[in-house]
């Protein structure tokens, strides 16, 4: 796979970094990812606010994107968190890794591995100690086998 570029099976999908334009999209898929009326609640707004603040600012977030076709079919987050310098985390820097997601249509063919592998790279490129993530049952497998 390149950085940012076709994925290892060509034609399948490719690997970018999503820009201010994706932000319909990216929040249609944000939503999904809960089973309830709040997908479309306030939160929106702010999100949307918060990610034209910090798409293109690559010092602190990232956020990869796999598009097939033209359409972004998975998308991840990786935010920078600058924290109290402690034994664990020497800098006092976390990536908190959110937001996987693949649409369903799109699932088992290592999209979500690839975003998370590419927030990893990213995190090493801006001096994190480590990163963070929340997992839901969907996406443990991922999780443990990177």
């Amino acid at each position: 796979m390149d950085q940012h570029g076709d994925l290892s099976t060509a034609g399948r999908g490719r690997l970018r970094v999503a820009t201010v334009e994706d932000a319909p999209r990216l929040l249609s898929l944000w939503a999904s990812l809960f089973d309830d009326d709040s997908a479309f609640g306030p939160w929106r707004g702010h999100a949307e606010e918060w990610f034209e603040r910090f798409a293109g600012d690559a010092s602190s977030a990232w956020f990869p994107v796999v598009e097939v076709a033209g359409v972004v079919v998975a998308a991840a987050i990786g935010a920078l968190e600058v924290g109290v310098p402690n034994p664990h985390c020497p800098r006092g820097r976390t990536v908190r890794l959110a937001n996987v997601i693949t649409v369903p249509g799109h699932r088992g063919r290592g999209y979500g591995t690839t975003l998370v592998l590419d927030v990893i790279r990213w995190a090493q490129l801006v001096d994190a100690d480590r990163v963070d993530l929340s997992a839901t049952p969907d996406g443990q497998r991922i999780y443990e086998k990177v």
